[in-house]
């Protein structure tokens, strides 16, 4: 990422397993109507930003709700909301195993792979799945080839590599970064804000 391009992160909007604290992953699980509105609300962030904004790249993960969002928030601008690109680079992590699965559950369901998580949470792997660590692999040859400012929706495990490895930070902080679906992250080399 060059030092003069910004990225306006989004998270997509929320899914019914966002709201029941279901682990999601890959799994294509659609938006809610509250997900809609995130992601319609911050259209309207973004449009205070126009008509600067309109000459952004657009890119969203491959995933369901990524691209749902992308649509609403494009439609929100007055933008083709279709006119986005995709890149699998951009999907959440593979939650392996876990991926279903309630969060309330998870002791009785695995509880050795809650304790191996607790002790490394960034290089921890469920089975079948990914790591942040992974997750940072996959996610940083996107982020070195971005040249302009670009506005992006794909998840909150991204979202928590890409701040980590832009502001440096311990990889022990990464999976405990807050994610909200409500608000756009503004990515610079020099700071980091939301809005």
């Amino acid at each position: 990422m060059r030092a003069d391009v910004t990225i306006y992160f989004i998270r997509h909007g929320e899914t019914d397993w966002n709201a029941e604290a279901r682990y999601q992953g890959q799994a294509d699980v659609p938006m809610n109507e509250t997900g809609r509105r995130q992601a319609r609300r911050n259209g309207e962030i973004l449009r205070q930003l126009l008509p600067e904004i309109a000459k952004a790249d657009f890119v969203a993960s491959p995933l369901a709700r990524a691209r749902e969002t992308m649509r609403i928030v494009r439609d929100t601008l007055g933008l083709d909301p279709d006119a986005f690109h995709i890149d699998e680079r951009l999907k959440e992590a593979h939650y392996g195993d876990w991926q279903g699965t309630l969060l309330a559950d998870l002791p009785r369901v695995d509880a050795a792979g809650i304790e191996a998580r607790t002790r490394d949470p960034f290089r921890w792997r469920p089975q079948g799945g990914e790591s942040y660590e992974d997750l940072t692999a996959r996610t940083l040859p996107w982020l070195s080839a971005i040249a302009r400012d670009t506005v992006v929706v794909s998840h909150g495990g991204v979202s928590r590599v890409l701040r980590g490895h832009i502001l440096g930070l311990d990889v022990a902080t990464v999976p405990r970064l807050e994610v909200p679906q409500d608000r756009v992250l503004v990515l610079r080399r020099d700071r980091i804000t939301w809005l």
